[in-house]
């Protein structure tokens, strides 16, 4: 089983996790979303996963982070089924960072205080958090907006806030939606470097779910979906 542990802020990443997906399935009322689906993730991988809207790809990216449940199939990091882990609370805490197509930053604080959100949760200490905190800003290029409010950002740089509050616990499996689905081209660019280059300096394995064509060209590989059903 899985144990909860307070992360060390000051290690050195671990590298990737390995994700294999085994004929994994999921049904919403007469809709089946994820057609015995299968995958699997090198650690340290770079992959995109593309494909129409309503093929099923944020529902497999849910369902690798715990966030749903498949019906049938098995799931697996570095061997483990997540069907076993005891808390999947913690397995998202310990294992996974999540970037979404909308930042989803509480307004009410500011950059840094965001990027604290996490740690406080795994019960690191208020002056640790802090300047974890401004590490990672500082390496998504925004250091200078610790204090600012998210109203006070522009979109590119709120999803960079976002990138850097993923980052708080060291995961080891990264996991987007959409990332630069809300953003300018200009500001996808620098988002999309800025995941190759935390890729390339931390070896975390990702899987980004997007349109954008431009993911393909940063990834590893490019995977495609439809009707559910990742193709070979």
């Amino acid at each position: 089983m899985l144990e909860a542990r307070v992360p060390d802020i000051t290690r050195p990443a671990t590298g990737g996790a390995e994700v294999l997906i085994d004929r994994v399935s999921k049904t919403f009322g007469r809709v089946t979303a994820v057609r015995e689906a299968s995958l699997r993730l090198s650690p340290g991988e770079f992959v995109a996963l593309t494909g129409p809207s309503g093929c099923g790809k944020s529902t497999l990216l849910n369902m690798v982070g715990s966030l749903q449940r498949p019906d049938s199939g098995s799931i697996e990091i570095d061997g483990r089924p997540i069907s076993e882990v005891e808390s999947t609370s913690v397995y998202r805490r310990t294992t996974i960072g999540f970037v979404f197509q909308l930042h989803h930053l509480l307004p009410m604080l500011t950059a840094g205080s965001n990027v604290e959100v996490p740690l406080i949760g795994a019960g690191v200490g208020r002056r640790e958090r802090r300047e974890r905190a401004r590490e990672l800003l500082d390496e998504v290029g925004l250091a200078e907006r610790i204090d600012h409010l998210p109203s006070q950002l522009s979109g590119g740089e709120r999803q960079r806030v976002a990138v850097a509050r993923a980052l708080a616990n060291h995961p080891r499996l990264l996991l987007a939606d959409e990332p630069t689905g809300a953003l300018d081209s200009k500001s996808s660019l620098r988002v999309l470097d800025l995941l190759a280059s935390i890729r390339e300096r931390y070896g975390m394995t990702m899987l980004v779910v997007s349109y954008d064509p431009e993911v393909g060209s940063h990834a590893d590989r490019t995977v495609k979906m439809a009707d559910g059903k990742v193709l070979a």
